[in-house]
């Protein structure tokens, strides 16, 4: 009892909310996840060059966005607004896609979520460390993962639902769309009503009154992101998860399960996870992750039977609890109240270009050398940034 009565502790009312917020627009956007690609490409006529293009821009978007969304946040001194402005452009643009005839509508649609998704993030990021101490900041962040991975988890399996109660010669996509919108405007409204605006930010003034400009990074916070990018360079998307499962003879279905496995392992440790780096120290937890990463890539190299692949998107689901969440309060220990909306972005915005690079490397690994090389590449990565980071940790004596 004491144990959950701690779990419960400093998790605010704009904390709480704000996971609820995100785990009904993850239900709206993973609903679709693995349904564009083949609205596209089987009732729109697209090729797969054209999905490569639309997924291209879209996660592009995103990145630069963060960045330049939470210097705007910081600049003015506010996060809900545009809280609020992102969620919305979310929500809105999946009636967009149920309208498509052209894959210009999809691009169209996906731009603008996109463009939601970089306004909103380092903004709510920011006010998330604002709404709650210090102290209990990696117990926060990790449950608004878990709710946000809750949600993920159940989009997909919405989907299915639907699917397997059409016909499946001609499935109503459009339909599908339109479901979606359902609970990304539900988010919306709990943020409107629910959410509250953090306490004002500081405007020291200088010279004719004008606001000071946010405080410079500090060489800590460049430091953290430089090594944690040596990880990021080797963490590829999970396309690559799913097309290692897929060579190993599972069916469409049996993908869904199993990632959605992963998601609801990570959506149930992500909060105890977040817990435990808060007493334990955040980039203690985050090595054990990178560890644990590690470990899952490079039982991917050498899977070649169905209960492998089972197990591994399960331990996959540790490595999510024990990182995500968790590195986005150590950036709120190395930034100021004023900054801090700016260096969510800039971390965020360099792992989603990283992203791009390491799933680009992984496709080329994967074709010129060997499906197991994408793999083991991502393996060599995290250990080094692990040790990296414990170097760092030991040398500058910090403490979080």
């Amino acid at each position: 009892m004491t144990f959950f009565k701690d779990m419960k502790t400093g998790l605010t009312r704009n904390v709480t909310f704000l996971g609820v917020v995100s785990g009904l627009t993850d239900i709206s956007s993973e609903m679709l996840y693995p349904i564009v690609p083949i609205f596209l490409t089987s009732v729109l006529g697209a090729p797969m060059s054209i999905v490569g293009f639309i997924e291209g821009v879209a996660e592009s978007t995103a990145s630069f966005l963060k960045i330049l969304g939470g210097r705007w946040s910081d600049k003015i001194g506010k996060r809900k607004p545009f809280v609020v402005a992102g969620y919305s452009l979310s929500a809105i643009s999946k009636p967009v896609l149920a309208l498509a005839t052209g894959w210009h509508f999809v691009l169209f649609s996906r731009f603008i979520d996109r463009v939601g998704k970089g306004l909103r993030t380092s903004a709510r990021d920011a006010l998330i460390a604002n709404s709650i101490e210090k102290e209990h900041w990696g117990k926060a962040f990790g449950f608004h993962r878990a709710m946000d991975t809750m949600g993920a988890a159940l989009g997909p399996l919405a989907a299915l639902l639907m699917l397997n109660m059409m016909s499946p010669a001609a499935p109503n996509y459009r339909l599908i769309f339109m479901a979606a919108f359902l609970p990304a405007v539900l988010g919306v409204l709990v943020l409107i009503y629910f959410v509250k605006e953090a306490a004002a930010l500081p405007k020291p003034a200088f010279g004719g009154g004008l606001p000071a400009a946010p405080a410079a990074m500090t060489s800590d916070f460049k430091t953290f992101v430089a090594l944690y990018a040596i990880f990021a360079v080797g963490n590829s998307s999970d396309v690559f998860l799913i097309m290692k499962a897929k060579s190993v003879g599972f069916s469409t279905t049996h993908v869904i399960l199993a990632y959605t496995g992963y998601n609801l392992v990570y959506a149930f440790l992500a909060t105890p996870a977040g817990w435990l780096s808060d007493k334990l120290g955040k980039v203690k937890t985050m090595v054990f992750g990178f560890l644990v990463f590690s470990a899952v890539y490079l039982g991917f190299s050498v899977a070649d039977k169905g209960w492998m692949i089972w197990a591994l998107f399960a331990l996959y689901g540790f490595y999510g609890a024990f990182n995500e969440g968790i590195a986005k309060a150590v950036i709120s220990h190395l930034s100021a109240g004023n900054n801090r909306a700016t260096a969510m972005g800039y971390f965020q915005g360099t792992l989603g270009f990283l992203t791009f690079f390491a799933s680009t490397m992984a496709g080329f690994l994967w074709t010129r050398f060997s499906p197991a090389a994408p793999f083991l590449a991502g393996a060599v990565c995290a250990l080094l940034s692990a040790a990296a980071m414990i170097i760092w940790t030991r040398k500058n004596r910090l403490s979080f």
